[in-house]
């Protein structure tokens, strides 16, 4: 029995590699998970000239999640517009509208504002409404920002909301976004995470009260 390094009513937070740990776990009803990109990623310098720094195995995209990962209802993978190129195609893709650009090439890229979700149905999939393509939640920013890729709690919420409460798994669970959401919704919800610091900073926001919505 793998021990959780967080554990309360609804989350339960697992240290260590996501391919070591998944083979122990039953199938669930949704994915909702923000993996490396693949994209070798490094923070822009913050004030005090803090980084953040990379993230572990951004070598490449972990194709293996669509054919490893069980689920009943639907996955959602976050992803960069690059890597649809080289994933499944989507039932649909969500974009995620920051509100605010990021910096890039600024002679010869458009300034991207956005980021997307892929979405994928399992075989009992239902919506309990049926849900738009574009979310708007202001992007984490300056000091605020704990983890390189972070995505606000608010942009996890409409991937929950509009599916019958369940089991939730994220196996590169971050900072605990995902797992945030998921306790704020009443789900139950599986997080797995590399990163020592990680796993901390997630069970720091997951003992805080479920917060009213």
């Amino acid at each position: 029995m793998i021990k959780p390094y967080y554990q309360d009513d609804y989350v339960t937070l697992y240290h260590g590699d996501c391919r070591d740990i998944l083979p122990h776990l039953e199938p669930v009803d949704l994915v909702l998970t923000d993996p490396p990109y693949g994209m070798q990623y490094c923070s822009n310098r913050r004030a005090k000239h803090e980084q953040l720094g990379g993230i572990t195995n951004d070598d490449k995209f972990p194709h293996w999640i669509f054919t490893d990962l069980k689920y009943t209802v639907a996955m959602f993978v976050w992803c960069r517009w690059d890597n649809l190129y080289e994933i499944p195609k989507p039932k649909s893709f969500i974009v995620w509208d920051k509100e605010t650009h990021s910096m890039g090439d600024l002679q010869h890229e458009f300034g991207r504002r956005w980021e997307g979700c892929a979405f994928y149905p399992g075989p009992k999939h239902e919506f309990t409404y049926r849900p738009v393509d574009i979310i708007r939640a202001n992007k984490i920013q300056g000091s605020e920002l704990k983890h390189p890729t972070e995505k606000p709690v608010r942009a996890m919420y409409p991937f929950l909301k509009c599916h019958p409460i369940g089991t939730m798994l994220d196996p590169f669970a971050g900072s605990g976004s995902s797992l945030r959401a998921a306790k704020d919704l009443r789900w139950k919800a599986i997080g797995i995470e590399i990163e020592e610091k990680y796993c901390e900073l997630a069970a720091s926001r997951l003992r805080q009260e479920v917060l009213p919505l």
